[in-house]
């Protein structure tokens, strides 16, 4: 199967009903055909990774497709260039998110790129950085502590960004990392005062959302079991 006759199948599942659901969770809906992710999931499945197919899927702008890209890519040959040229197209949080947690968290470049994305101003680009950052925290079971202790002056600095996608990422990451282990919770948890020392709506809803999270029940149960 070729790309073309990939994109001729999407086009074909196209949704417009599932397209108008899709605004409503603040998806930016252009080039959008409503194709839901399970599909996409099954249909990558069955092609399995294609380095070729996944760039000319990614070059037609269609939304699904770029997010089947990201499946169907393999991260071994994925170069830092390609990230940067795909970090660049990104238009939406779903596919932000469904390309650093499917692809790039897997590249050797993850955490370079988690550091370098982060400073910089466009804002699915900055999300992307501490979206990897959350998704290497669940993923990398091999990471270790101090690259994760790396990424907390990073939020620190990043807090008062008030665009909505960009401080949900920095909670999630925070969120995730303070999740990983006994002792990143109770860094994360000084994080957290720390920002609730900053006089920023942001800094105070990244601190006070994840805080709630890292010392209640549930997590604290789990990571002292």
């Amino acid at each position: 199967m070729k790309a073309a006759d990939l994109i001729m199948h999407l086009k074909k599942k196209a949704n417009p009903k599932n397209v108008e659901g899709m605004k409503k969770f603040g998806v930016n809906v252009e080039g959008a055909l409503g194709i839901p992710i399970p599909h996409l999931r099954k249909l990558a499945r069955n092609i399995g990774p294609h380095h070729d197919m996944a760039g000319d899927l990614w070059r037609s702008k269609i939304h699904e497709a770029r997010i089947l890209a990201a499946y169907i890519e393999d991260p071994k040959r994925v170069t830092e260039r390609q990230m940067e040229e795909w970090v660049s197209d990104f238009d939406s949080w779903d596919l932000c998110d469904q390309v650093c947690g499917n692809l790039f968290d897997r590249t050797e470049f993850a955490h370079k790129k988690a550091m370098e994305w982060t400073s910089r101003k466009e804002e699915y680009v900055k999300r992307a950085g501490f979206v990897l950052m959350a998704v290497m925290a669940v993923h990398d079971k091999h990471a270790k502590r101090e690259m994760f202790m790396n990424f907390f002056p990073v939020m620190i600095r990043e807090c008062q960004d008030d665009r909505n996608y960009v401080k949900k990422a920095i909670n999630w990451a925070l969120r995730q990392i303070g999740k990983r282990s006994l002792t990143l919770n109770k860094e994360a948890i000084v994080v957290c005062n720390q920002m609730l020392k900053i006089d920023s709506p942001s800094a105070q809803w990244i601190a006070k959302n994840a805080k709630w999270e890292l010392e209640g029940e549930a997590v604290q149960k789990k990571l002292t079991a």
